[in-house]
């Protein structure tokens, strides 16, 4: 059996209630639900969290909430290997038996059931312990560089000053919409990102909502899209 842990504590510091916080006409959490539901490879969806609020408004849109984390894994400081681990135990306690687990983030309205479903796919034909989806860099990191208080820049790597960007190495990085993983990976306490397969997708797909810029260019995406469908 394949299940979706989608974790969405209350607490937010950056965003006020950023999981349940409306966006383009649903709360936030709607869209990873909906995206997870619509997944022909995914059998339960649970969402793990610890308030009466989100449970509600998940249950509303077709989640589950069998149970409310615990106060110790609902903080800042709680690890997503963590809480995953949480949500299996609690699940076999119930009787149910995942294979797999997807770890679906709440603030991901640009993900797709069709999307989950190929990364699961790709996951089984590899037999691969995780893959999730990565994002190119926009710019080197290898010209990275920081500013003092008086606007001094200086390079991290300064052995790459006169390197032209196209000759240095590609980088990427995680997407932080979902993680695929086997049941026995996320028990064992395998690294999602080092131990697992990144798969790249384009950066349209993917916007890290961390802050309100982030929430406002989400925003703008989103209504974008909405037209181009509209005009097709």
């Amino acid at each position: 059996m394949n299940l979706a842990v989608i974790p969405a504590r209350g607490g937010s510091q950056r965003i006020p209630k950023k999981n349940i916080r409306r966006f383009c006409g649903k709360p936030m959490i709607g869209y990873a639900i909906e995206a997870a539901l619509g997944s022909s490879s995914i059998e339960q969806v649970i969402v793990s969290t610890d308030s009466k609020e989100i449970s509600d408004i998940a249950r509303s849109f077709g989640a589950q909430v069998p149970f409310l984390r615990p106060a110790e894994l609902s903080d800042e400081h709680a690890t997503t290997s963590a809480v995953i681990v949480h949500a299996i135990k609690a699940m076999r306690a119930t009787g149910s038996a995942p294979e797999n687990v997807c770890c679906i983030f709440p603030c991901t309205p640009f993900l797709t059931a069709d999307c989950l479903d190929d990364f699961y796919a790709k996951m089984e034909k590899a037999r691969h312990s995780f893959v999730y989806p990565v994002v190119l860099y926009s710019h080197p990191i290898q010209r990275a560089m920081t500013m003092d208080e008086n606007g001094k820049m200086s390079l991290l790597q300064p052995k790459f000053e006169y390197t032209r960007t196209q000759d240095l190495q590609p980088t990427y990085h995680d997407a932080a919409q979902f993680y695929w993983g086997r049941v026995d990976a996320w028990l064992s306490g395998k690294k999602m990102l080092t131990e697992g397969i990144g798969i790249r997708i384009s950066s349209r797909q993917a916007i890290d909502i961390d802050n309100f810029e982030d929430l406002e260019k989400a925003e703008w995406i989103m209504k974008s899209l909405k037209l181009e469908n509209s005009r097709a």
